[in-house]
């Protein structure tokens, strides 16, 4: 496989294993950089495995139905990978205090569903950074954590 198919090959298992419906925070070890770095406008961003499988660990338990899914083809250029996916859960966990925009109490049962393209650069097989532009907006608005216009 030519380089852009193996760093593909990469990025769709971590798309399915971190942020697929079944997370398998073991992706972090095997896939990630040591110093990754992963940035939404959503959160602040996270580095080093233990930030982001912490991360994880928490909004999934805030969100248990957590999900995201590509919605188109993996495009890949020398050490990047470009995905496009959509996705998001229903807060029935505990008090969730991660969005920059604020916070939210314990089980609201607000529901977010919002899309969002993401660049990974991936070196030696190992993914270094992952940034990500996300409808926060969208989001942030179904949660109640800000208002539409």
């Amino acid at each position: 496989m030519s380089k852009a198919e193996d760093n593909k090959a990469v990025v769709g298992r971590w798309f399915t294993q971190f942020w697929g419906r079944d997370c398998d925070l073991a992706v972090v070890d095997a896939l990630a950089a040591p110093d990754m770095l992963l940035q939404y406008s959503l959160h602040a961003p996270r580095r080093g495995r233990d930030d982001i499988k912490a991360f994880m660990r928490d909004f999934r338990t805030a969100f248990p139905d957590l999900a995201f899914r590509g919605t188109a083809e993996l495009i890949a250029e020398g050490d990047h990978v470009v995905g496009r996916w959509e996705g998001g859960g229903t807060h029935t966990g505990p008090a969730f205090a991660d969005f920059l925009a604020g916070s939210l109490p314990a089980a609201t049962g607000r529901r977010m569903r919002f899309t969002g393209t993401t660049v990974l650069k991936v070196i030696d097989g190992r993914i270094v950074e992952e940034i990500g532009l996300d409808d926060g907006v969208a989001a942030l608005t179904q949660l109640g954590l800000i208002r539409a216009a």
